[in-house]
């Protein structure tokens, strides 16, 4: 079979499906009409040649990496015009995805690597846009009139290896655009740079701080799949000069700047950052850390990976009130999942309900969208620990079903890890299975709370109440205002180990503490002989499982025991066993 180097374009249509659903014979002849009209043409003037011509996509052959590079930004501009004057919903708009590889010839196709890349960058372009693989700008750079933004090492489906992918600047998604691909949405919503830290203190030798600390910041940023985070060479460009944000914004096609500054003084250290919405200059985020300069690297560790946890959940936030703030007919798949996540923290019956609809609908906008898929898994894993499930089985079984098809979709991503360890452990009672998996998770992201949050309260589960405690601190160190679930893992390790003051002390912290919290703590009280305590405890719990509809059946012993073993699904009886004794005390009958 023959083979040769060759410049390989691949094109689709965005929304391919939605057009033909609203209109099928008038998207048909509007799409004919311009691969007639204006790619044919475009091909013949660029020396190139088509492969293959499917209905809503195209492949492409070219000798030439500057040609193909040419013909795409020349075939971008002219849908452009087509497009003017059009609905929105109507825009016939595509994604461009180019390589420069080896290819196999037989007869006038081609296969290989060559091909696939060029198909898996295009899956991933953004509307209007045009994605390029590190071969391709490396041979037309400082050859074509057009700047390139690195996107950074990309994970192409059924590609083992990374590829390194840079996007043609200026040329991507117009006003009136509607993206429908989880890339579009991410990179528009979710998308951020990080300014090289300032280094205040003025001494040479401390730049290498404060660089180690925005490298480390971007590299651990970079591990949020849901995040798209401009590498340090594109970002470092920027060093020693007196910026203008939303120029560096545009320029580097991104919402959100963080920006910030250390300075030494003697013996202590300031780090100071910020968040920034580019587009409007509002101050999403901004945080100082003050400490001792005792050993320089486990402080940047520290704060690294402070920042790192605190920035997601901040962007998250900002994205959620801006879903919210949007109307109902006007969401994309990402808006749908932000709105689902929103009703999905409140734990309702009819809030899980609420979002597994939403997540549904972004499903159907968007069939490999991974985050939609494991968000609906996550409604499961809801139902089923729930107390008003009919079948929580059955919720269980789904729950894995939908952890297994998000891994074919991204198996890179640290929450399809997460689902797959309380699918193991909720479903099977397999602690070791569950604790492979979220290992995996947190190596695979070791910024993300909720991976050291649930680690915590399995170890509990399984009676590794050190290791437990130790997750919650985990979890505490890099978000100290993070979700409280953390927290009860704590409590209910401390209560374990006997250390009733000290899950006191740690019930005092939080804000919203959950009903079953106070059957926690109404048993530190009662085995620190503090009755009237125990008691007032005991009966706010009570008044909360009443409010909630969420308590057993009926007061009797078994319903208790059947409840606790529920919520507090223990490996060891001895477990369940030290907290009923607990509650024995403080006056509850089981």
């Amino acid at each position: 079979m023959e083979r040769r180097l060759a410049a390989i374009l691949a094109a689709d249509v965005v929304g391919y499906s939605r057009l033909m659903e609203i209109d099928e014979a008038g998207t048909l002849d509007a799409l004919t009409s311009r691969w007639q009209n204006i790619l044919s043409p475009l091909l013949a003037a660029h020396h190139g040649r088509i492969v293959k011509l499917m209905g809503d996509g195209v492949l492409a052959e070219f000798a030439s990496a500057v040609n193909a590079v040419r013909c795409a930004v020349e075939l971008q501009k002219r849908m452009d015009e087509a497009n003017a004057g059009l609905a929105g919903d109507r825009r016939i708009l595509l994604r461009v995805g180019i390589n420069l590889g080896d290819v196999m010839v037989e007869g006038g196709d081609l296969y290989g690597e060559g091909v696939n890349i060029a198909a898996r960058l295009q899956s991933i372009a953004g509307a209007g846009g045009i994605w390029l693989s590190q071969t391709v700008v490396d041979h037309v750079r400082n050859k074509v009139e057009l700047q390139f933004e690195d996107l950074g090492q990309q994970t192409l489906k059924n590609f083992a290896q990374p590829v390194r992918v840079y996007r043609a600047a200026g040329i991507g998604a117009r006003e009136g655009a509607t993206p429908t691909r989880e890339s579009d949405e991410l990179r528009a919503r979710c998308s951020l740079a990080v300014l090289p830290f300032v280094n205040l203190g003025g001494e040479a030798e401390q730049r290498y701080f404060s660089d180690g600390i925005t490298v480390d910041i971007i590299a651990g940023l970079s591990r949020f799949r849901q995040l798209l985070v401009i590498t340090h060479n594109s970002s470092f460009q920027y060093r020693d000069e007196a910026v203008d944000l939303r120029r560096v914004a545009q320029e580097l096609g991104v919402r959100f700047i963080v920006v910030g500054s250390v300075r030494k003084a003697g013996t202590r250290l300031r780090v100071a950052v910020q968040l920034i919405e580019a587009a409007t200059g509002n101050h999403v985020w901004a945080e100082r850390f003050d400490r001792e300069l005792e050993d320089v690297f486990a402080i940047q560790d520290e704060i690294t990976q402070t920042i790192v946890a605190s920035l997601v959940g901040r962007i998250e936030e900002a994205d959620r009130r801006r879903a919210l703030r949007k109307s109902v007919d006007n969401l994309t798949a990402y808006d749908l999942v932000l709105r689902g996540r929103d009703r999905l923290e409140r734990g309702a019956r009819e809030d899980v309900l609420a979002a597994r609809a939403l997540f549904q609908s972004s499903r159907e906008l968007e069939p490999d969208y991974a985050e939609a898929c494991l968000c609906l898994g996550e409604t499961y894993f809801y139902e089923a620990i729930s107390d008003w499930t009919e079948d929580s089985d059955a919720a269980a079984a789904k729950l894995f079903a939908l952890a297994e098809e998000a891994a074919r979709l991204d198996a890179q991503d640290s929450r399809i890890h997460l689902c797959f360890s309380w699918a193991h452990w909720w479903i099977r009672g397999n602690y070791e299975m569950a604790e492979v998996q979220i290992d995996e998770a947190i190596a695979l992201n070791p910024n993300a709370l909720d991976n050291y949050c649930f680690k915590g309260w399995l170890s509990t589960c399984a009676g590794k109440f050190e290791q437990g405690i130790w997750c919650a601190s985990q979890a505490i160190r890099r978000a100290p205002n993070l979700p409280e679930h953390c927290l009860t893992t704590q409590v209910a390790a401390e209560y374990l180990l006997g250390r009733f003051d000290q899950a006191i002390a740690t019930f005092g912290r939080m804000l919203h503490p959950p009903a079953q919290m106070f059957a926690w703590v109404a048993a530190c009280y009662a085995n620190l002989d503090r009755g009237a305590e125990a008691r007032t405890a005991l009966a706010e719990f009570r008044t909360r499982l009443q409010a909630e509809g969420s308590g057993p059946p009926t007061d009797e012993v078994e319903s208790w025991r059947l409840y606790w073993s529920k919520h507090f699904p223990a490996k060891d009886p001895a477990s369940l066993e030290r907290l009923f004794d607990g509650l024995r005390k403080a006056g509850l009958p089981i």
